[in-house]
């Protein structure tokens, strides 16, 4: 479980849909943050992009 900044960081990303979703996930792992993830240690930058890619596996694995 993500602490609650985490949690937030990770429910605002998502709240722009799935598309845009794994556009984050390109851009962080190229280190090229959206604005909300630049206050965010190296790890907590690591543990949000985790936490997406967790997320987009799910919906990846559903008929939609």
């Amino acid at each position: 479980m993500l602490e609650p900044e985490l949690q937030s960081i990770v429910e605002q990303l998502c709240s722009d849909g799935c598309l845009q979703v794994n556009v984050y996930i390109q851009e962080i792992e190229a280190k090229d943050l959206p604005e909300v993830m630049l206050v965010l240690s190296e790890q907590q930058q690591n543990r949000v992009l985790a936490e997406l890619k967790s997320i987009m596996a799910v919906y990846d694995q559903c008929e939609v």
